[in-house]
């Protein structure tokens, strides 16, 4: 809790994706300085995550295998958010939101994968309007489900917090099923995520 905390006026500067584009002045006081240092700290490796036989519910209302939905041959990019968050999720999703609008040629391809750790409180409505103000396109899905099917799914992904306050930002991306997953650690940007994810794709 203490680390969102320390972020928080940082980020809070940051929450709209206009805020990462080139030449955005991260220099404006102590509280960036944390965000900087945060940055310096990403770290990245590679996991075997098997994927939970579980449902979540879609930002559309609909009941969906886990499995299915990651499982379609597509390559995935996914952090986890909730709707409410004031700190680390607005500039995971600005970032998401860049790194879609960068892919080019290559979004088609990608199935980006937002999941929420607030299941009670983020109802699909809820999500849709979420991904509305992260201007989600065709390809960046987001999802909830249960609290027991959300503990299962975080807890898969050695992601599990106690309290959604104390979450630490994590992106995964897997070329494709059946391969290992890049695990980013840190408050990733648009361009280090393509990068990490163009190098994936190259040595699938």
């Amino acid at each position: 809790m203490g680390r969102c905390l320390m972020l928080a006026a940082g980020l809070l500067a940051l929450s709209t994706p206009c805020a990462f584009g080139a030449g955005a002045d991260l220099a404006a006081g102590p509280e960036t300085m944390h965000i900087h240092d945060a940055r310096d700290r990403v770290s990245v490796s590679w996991v075997d995550y098997k994927v939970p036989a579980i449902q979540l519910v879609r930002a559309d209302g609909k009941a969906v295998s886990l499995p299915k939905e990651l499982d379609d041959g597509r390559p995935v990019v996914m952090n986890f958010i909730y709707t409410t968050c004031e700190t680390i999720c607005p500039l995971s999703s600005g970032t998401f939101s860049q790194f879609q609008s960068r892919l080019g040629a290559y979004r088609k391809d990608a199935h980006l994968v937002s999941i929420s750790i607030d299941p009670e409180q983020d109802t699909p409505a809820r999500l849709r309007e979420y991904a509305k103000k992260f201007h989600a396109g065709p390809g960046w899905s987001h999802y909830t489900g249960t609290v027991q099917a959300t503990s299962t799914t975080l807890q898969a992904f050695g992601v599990f917090w106690a309290d959604k306050m104390s979450h630490t930002p994590v992106t995964l991306m897997r070329a494709a099923p059946g391969k290992a997953w890049m695990r980013i650690d840190g408050f990733v940007t648009p361009d280090q995520l393509l990068t990490h994810y163009h190098d994936m794709l190259a040595s699938r």
